[in-house]
């Protein structure tokens, strides 16, 4: 099962449209190489794990992807495995865990993202539902090992079933390896209350899924194991642009420097 180190920063590979989706411009190469040098620009960085997204698919299936969308994310993410020293992850978006949990399983990926993996909510795809009963169930019988985060509160949507953050964790984190707390749009810094919440109803690895600066890293980082950072690696910060080298440069500094003060370094490991 994955560990990841202590206070680990997970940058985000945003992958161009893919085929099929609206945006796509038929240049299947572009996909690939523009993977593989966001990767590239974050591990000369220092990050800790990367995780392949088909970010720039919207508007997103709500659940189940189709083949093409699967078949591209599987062979994009085979190649970042190939070159990373890091762990990888994968998320298929919106919420199809399945199709995730065979790529990670198939590409030797480490983990996967999951949107919705308990409960239902409503969000700009309609209504999605948590599938962990055939999520566990397919891990199972692929024999994998591929770890499973899965998002409490998820952003861009409104919960049916948890009315509270606790109760949700405390439940995810009987079907999930870890717990993703995030703001409530993409970008958007999470609450550290949130977060303390979470931290009180989970012993298990806890990760902050947006809204990660160097300015406001500090409020976060006593009670989170790691932070998936994708909108403040882009240029200007917004999501849909390139990777600027020198905001990812200026994060991972200062990671380091709370580390150093913390007395914590990345090899410092947490299941």
């Amino acid at each position: 099962m994955l560990t990841l180190p202590e206070k680990a920063v997970i940058a985000c590979v945003h992958l161009p449209p893919t085929p099929g989706s609206p945006g796509y411009d038929g240049k299947i190469d572009h996909i690939y190489d523009s993977a593989l040098r966001d990767a590239e620009v974050f591990l000369r960085h220092g990050v800790d794990a990367l995780i392949v997204e088909n970010f720039r698919d919207a508007p997103f299936h709500p659940d189940t992807v189709p083949v093409e969308t699967t078949a591209t994310v599987a062979g994009v993410t085979r190649e970042v495995v190939r070159m990373s020293t890091v762990p990888t992850g994968v998320a298929v978006l919106r919420n199809d865990a399945s199709a995730a949990l065979a790529v990670a399983t198939a590409t030797g990926a480490d983990f996967i993202r999951v949107n919705v993996h308990v409960g239902a909510v409503l969000s700009e795809q309609g209504l999605l539902t948590g599938r962990s009963h055939e999520t566990l169930r397919l891990r199972r019988a692929l024999g994998s090992d591929v770890a499973i985060f899965a998002d409490a509160r998820v952003k861009h949507s409104q919960p049916f079933v948890y009315q509270d953050l606790a109760t949700e964790v405390r439940d995810l984190s009987q079907r999930a390896d870890g717990i993703i707390v995030s703001g409530e749009l993409t970008g958007l810094e999470t609450s550290p209350q949130d977060l303390l919440t979470a931290r009180r109803a989970t012993a298990g690895p806890l990760l902050v899924g947006s809204g990660v600066t160097p300015g406001n890293l500090a409020c976060v980082y006593e009670h989170a194991d790691g932070f998936i950072v994708g909108s403040y690696f882009k240029v200007d910060g917004v999501p849909g642009n390139p990777v600027d080298e020198s905001r990812v440069a200026d994060l991972m500094e200062r990671v380091r420097a709370l580390r150093s003060a913390a007395g914590t370094h990345p090899g410092d490991a947490r299941a």
